[in-house]
């Protein structure tokens, strides 16, 4: 593997370096999580903290909340918001609902969403990150947009790398 940021066959300049940038943060996410099994996913660090699983879970729901904002032009509809309000929120939902799942079904959930994203970038070229949005009531663009989706990947990251260190330690 190389660790550079150049021209990405299938996408324009600037989307390639941001998808490069995103997969990276993408495959060190999953290097963090290799092996894990069902129950070390579920463990809690402390009560009202988030597990591994959940962690995982919320990251393709922030991707999946943008694609749907962004791409499709909308809010989430009530399905989806059964399907991924619990993970994007976390929580008390969260820690209810979000368990008892193998390391295959958060993977699965993660390559879905990035799928899309993806296949949605590589029909668009480098003008369309520097349309302007407002985000979170603060004038923005897809660009910062779509890199807070990988930097909010990299702060869970973060944590699943502790709550695994406390697994060893439990």
């Amino acid at each position: 593997m190389e660790f550079k940021l150049e021209k990405l066959e299938g996408y324009t300049p600037q989307i390639g370096h941001l998808v490069t940038q995103m997969e990276y943060a993408r495959k060190t996410t999953l290097e963090a999580v290799t092996g894990l099994t069902t129950s070390e996913l579920d463990f809690l660090p402390i009560k009202d903290g988030n597990s591994i699983g959940a962690l995982l879970l919320h990251i393709a729901a922030v991707e999946k909340g943008f694609q749907i904002e962004i791409f499709d032009g909308r809010s989430p509809n009530e399905q989806e918001m059964a399907e991924w309000g619990a993970p994007y929120s976390l929580g008390a939902e969260g820690r209810k609902s979000i368990k008892g799942y193998p390391l295959e079904y958060y993977i699965s959930k993660l390559e879905d969403v990035r799928n899309r994203t993806m296949s949605e970038f590589a029909a668009l070229n480098d003008d369309w990150l520097y349309e302007n949005r407002v985000w979170d009531h603060h004038p923005s663009n897809n660009y910062f947009i779509w890199f807070h989706v990988f930097e909010d990947e990299i702060n869970h990251r973060g944590q699943i790398r502790l709550i695994r260190k406390m697994l060893t330690h439990k």
